[in-house]
């Protein structure tokens, strides 16, 4: 069996440094955090990644 958490570590690791929850990101792309979290199974697109590193940068200045 293969680990999930492998797919999309870049996400997961930035949000985690910069205290930032699943769930706020979800709700900035106004989507169920269940949805969020079953996209992250798998590897995003650049263009998705860049969206929510960008979220996860704008949630942890606090805007």
């Amino acid at each position: 069996m293969f680990n999930l958490s492998r797919a999309n570590k870049e996400i997961r690791e930035t949000a985690k440094k910069n205290g930032v929850f699943m769930y706020q990101i979800a709700d900035a792309l106004c989507i169920a955090e269940t949805h969020f979290s079953r996209k992250l199974r798998y590897e995003l697109s650049e263009n998705e990644k860049k969206q929510v590193l960008a979220i996860i940068e704008k949630l942890s200045k606090g805007c």
